[in-house]
């Protein structure tokens, strides 16, 4: 009887691999050839599920997407029914932010994947940055410039902490007063 594969579950174990190989060496390391032995299958077996490169950096773009909706949806159900905009941003805004060493990781990865889109546009993400700006911004009692002047401090925050110039500490310490600033306006 023939074995049965689990189709998506390849995918996945395939576009885990590419981000360690993008997270340890960088986008610029990242084959087909590399892939496949990062996640120990044969070449073919990639090329079987991605038949491109930008097939493979786009899926895997999704799952470093999806793995960052997921820590935000936990750290805003963690706060309970009906929190306070204030909590919901902070706790929102931390969950994305580069604090431990998994997201250390994904953020790397994500930051690999910015750079990328630079060049490879993704409409997908155009799309997700507005509706995050529209969430924020009903938030913030509908101020839309506020609202994407967060996503940015908490893009730079993050870029911040990766490159080592900000802690952790510091990074919370910098949203904190934005925060401060925005619901005392």
């Amino acid at each position: 009887m023939p074995k049965k594969v689990d189709h998506a579950e390849r995918r996945r174990l395939i576009a885990d691999a590419l981000m360690r190989v993008a997270a340890e060496q960088g986008l610029e390391a990242v084959s087909l050839r590399h892939v496949a032995a990062a996640a120990d299958v044969s070449a073919g077996m990639v090329q079987h599920y991605f038949r491109t490169k930008d097939e493979m950096m786009t899926f895997a773009l999704s799952v470093v997407q999806e793995r960052s909706r997921d820590r935000a949806e936990k750290a805003i159900a963690r706060l309970g029914e009906d929190p306070p905009p204030r909590e919901l941003l902070r706790a929102l805004v931390t969950a994305l932010l580069p604090l431990d060493e998994p997201s250390r990781e994904n953020g790397r990865v994500a930051l690999a994947f910015l750079a990328y889109t630079a060049v490879h546009p993704q409409p997908a993400l155009r799309a997700e940055t507005e509706q995050m700006v529209g969430f924020i911004a009903s938030l913030l009692g509908g101020r839309a410039d506020d609202a994407a002047g967060l996503l940015a401090l908490m893009e730079g925050l993050g870029l911040y902490v990766l490159g080592g110039q900000y802690t952790p500490e510091q990074a919370l310490a910098a949203l904190d007063s934005q925060l401060e600033r925005l619901f005392s306006a």
